[in-house]
């Protein structure tokens, strides 16, 4: 069986409404490239480790981007619209570093690793096995060579695969933003101590604040950036059968990351509010759902409130794919020469 990449999203997005996605799925597939460039098998655990690990380095590397994201989403939910200045990223990083230290750059940066290895490893798993599903269905075993239902199934199967590891790992997700979130004060003293102060404040359920959003977004945002990576991906080399797999896997998993960005954004900034939600004791602010909340955001706001914070969302798609690439490449290198290659 062919080795398959197991890193993702996030999502993610939505790891941030987008972290990095499956972006070197099937890489090495079709019958041509394998003929030329004989790939090492490496079984599914070694697999998933080095689709984890990759993406952990990744949300390592760019966690100060990340915080920029989430403190820029939650401006506004508990300050006067109008007096807030016009978000700028370099003035908010030195704010950073000056009232906080450089450090404050990987704040929750803890907890998003612990985040990001069980979810690539379910996001990888459901994938494949919510794929084999749908394939099993007649009309999108791909026997015809019809181009639609393959997208189909990379649509649905990365959606379902997506909203799988999100609900089970979920709780970390939002404790991740509530330490990210937090500039001086510091209510959460890490991951345990806010399990343990989100269950005792606001009950079990309140660790699963903001759950409806993130389902919503983290759905369509691997479902867009699996299908416009495998999109671009086929078309480019379909037109240039030559090129690099690494400049082929690096340009359509940046444009997939920023499509899916863009498209899911709005849903991933209500998902950031409402996760901040009572947080610390302080007072809710939209108390009538998502579409209350949508609501709120647009009234007081507008319509680019919704996009508070898209910049820096858009400045780590490149690094971020290109680390993840380079990692799991790296990684599958090593893992294939020692006892776990096949």
């Amino acid at each position: 069986m062919e080795a398959r990449v197991g890193t993702s999203a996030h999502g993610g997005v939505v790891d941030g409404g987008t972290s990095t996605r499956k972006f070197i799925h099937h890489q090495h597939s079709g019958p041509q490239r394998q003929q030329q460039q004989p790939v090492s098998q490496i079984g599914t655990v070694p697999q998933l480790l080095a689709g984890g690990v990759a993406g952990a380095f990744s949300k390592t590397c760019t966690a100060p981007l990340a915080r920029l994201t989430i403190l820029f989403q939650v401006q506004g939910m508990h300050s006067d619209v109008s007096v807030l200045s016009k978000p700028s990223i370099w003035c908010e990083a030195l704010r950073i570093v000056n009232e906080e230290g450089f450090r404050a750059f990987w704040k929750g940066n803890l907890v998003t690793i612990a985040h990001r290895l069980p979810y690539s490893s379910i996001s990888f798993y459901a994938y494949e096995r919510y794929k084999n599903i749908l394939k099993s269905i007649p009309g999108l075993d791909g026997h015809g060579e019809n181009p639609s239902a393959n997208v189909f199934v990379h649509f649905v199967g990365g959606g379902l695969a997506g909203m799988t590891a999100a609900s089970a790992t979920y709780p970390l997700d939002l404790v991740r933003t509530r330490l990210a979130a937090q500039r001086n004060a510091i209510y959460y003293r890490g991951i345990w101590h806010a399990l343990h102060t989100i269950c005792r404040d606001e009950g079990f359920l309140g660790l699963y604040k903001g759950l409806g959003a993130t389902l919503l977004g983290v759905g369509p945002s691997i479902a867009i950036s699996f299908s416009v990576y495998e999109s671009l991906r086929s078309y480019w080399h379909s037109q240039r059968s030559n090129d690099s797999v690494v400049a082929v896997s690096l340009a359509c998993g940046s444009l997939s990351g920023i499509a899916s960005s863009t498209a899911t954004f709005p849903l991933d900034l209500v998902r950031r509010r409402m996760q901040l939600e009572g947080a610390a004791g302080r007072a809710r602010v939209y108390n009538t759902g998502l579409l209350g909340a949508f609501r709120h955001i647009i009234r007081t706001e507008g319509l680019r409130g919704l996009y508070r914070g898209i910049m820096p969302e858009y400045y780590k798609v490149v690094p971020s794919v290109g680390i993840v690439f380079m990692t799991y490449e790296t990684l599958k290198k090593l893992l294939s020469q020692g006892p776990f290659s096949s």
